[in-house]
């Protein structure tokens, strides 16, 4: 897979992961991007690393809810991170 495409593929998962979730997420679309690549990287590992399956081919479904699930798990991750500053109220 391309770089370009694998960024766009980061994107796309980041921001499904973020619809997904219940829930305010915070960041803008960079940070949707970072976590979305991120996850992408993450979800690749554990799907060759388990599953013998690498983020290979972009139009395969497995690739895609490898990388889904990889961002589902790093936005989980950086909402406990972030959320951690924040007082609740009342």
């Amino acid at each position: 897979m391309s770089f370009l495409g694998f960024l766009l593929l980061g994107l796309i998962a980041g921001a499904i992961a973020k619809l997904i979730l219940p829930g305010k997420q915070g960041g803008g679309w960079f940070i949707t991007l970072l976590l979305g690549v991120v996850g992408a990287i993450l979800g690749g590992w554990l799907g060759s690393l388990i599953l013998n399956r690498p983020l290979t081919e972009f139009w395969d479904l497995g690739t895609w809810l490898l990388a889904i699930g990889g961002s589902i798990i790093v936005l989980l991750i950086y909402g406990l991170i972030a959320g951690r500053g924040q007082k609740v109220r009342d």
